[in-house]
């Protein structure tokens, strides 16, 4: 078969974009994993398929493989690009839309300089519901890792993540320890792994052990999940500049009972058509 897509990316967290809304498709994992090879394939962090919202309140949806071809919940600069690709497309017209994931729907619209602006709901925090397997709800917890103990906070942005501090962001053993975490038996789902640098109340480094994928050069979520967790330690306060190796995000978030807002770019880098 032959698949048309659209090659997209958000600070370097790279993506093809397909549109399922005329055609709803479904890929084999092969064909997700051929897809997302940088050799063999496009080459992407996700895979992306634009579908209508199948009778739920929002204006579109779209389903998220990552790169081995697990289907995921969440994806914050997925997102973003999704919600490019339908305005390039001429099916919204740059105002507020929605659009529904795995995790619930969506809010988004776009900033005055092209920036877009997304509601990625309320940070859960209760073990069960990330899940984390534990006695009691902490702000943060001991996990015995590879001989060591690890302290982490440990939230879901729609999809499940441990955060870490560090105090050198560029000597953090994302690849191990990261890897490690993912796998560990306490995330029955497995997990996302940050890794947080707090520079002061309003300013953080960060690097994204994604599951599935491995270390991006940046994650939405994973943004999300440090500064609502950094928020609930008392490191940092309800605006954050997220600093991560492919660029800036901006992350709000007013504290217990409100959502988190996270804004950035996103770019379309070209379009093509592969055979699978």
């Amino acid at each position: 078969m032959k698949l048309r897509f659209c090659k997209m990316h958000g600070l370097g967290n790279d993506f093809v974009v397909v549109n399922g809304l005329d055609d709803p498709m479904e890929l084999e994992w092969e064909q997700i994993r051929r897809l997302a090879d940088r050799r063999l394939g496009v080459g992407c962090d996700q895979l992306l398929i634009v579908t209508r919202s199948n009778g739920s309140d929002a204006d579109f949806a779209y389903r998220i493989y990552n790169a081995d071809g697990g289907e995921v919940e969440q994806c914050g600069n997925g997102a973003r690009c999704v919600a490019l690709f339908l305005r390039d497309r001429g099916l919204v017209d740059g105002g507020t839309i929605s659009i529904d994931t795995a995790a619930g729907i969506l809010e988004m619209g776009w900033e005055d300089d092209g920036r877009i602006r997304v509601n990625m709901g309320e940070p859960v925090f209760e073990p069960a519901r990330i899940p984390f397997q534990t006695d009691r709800r902490a702000v943060d917890y001991e996990l015995e890792v590879n001989q060591r103990i690890q302290k982490i906070g440990v939230v879901s942005i729609g999809n499940p993540h441990a955060v870490l501090r560090v105090d050198d962001i560029a000597s953090a053993p994302v690849d191990t320890l990261g890897s490690a975490i993912e796998w560990h038996p306490r995330f029955p789902n497995r997990v996302n792994v940050g890794f947080m640098q707090v520079d002061s109340p309003s300013s953080i480094r960060l690097r994204v052990y994604e599951r599935g994928t491995g270390e991006t050069l940046a994650c939405g979520s994973g943004a999300c999940a440090a500064v609502a967790v950094g928020h609930e330690q008392g490191l940092l306060d309800s605006r954050v500049a997220v600093r991560l190796p492919g660029g800036e995000l901006v992350i709000s978030w007013l504290g217990k009972g409100n959502p988190i807002w996270m804004t950035g770019p996103a770019v379309r880098v070209y379009e093509g058509e592969i055979e699978l």
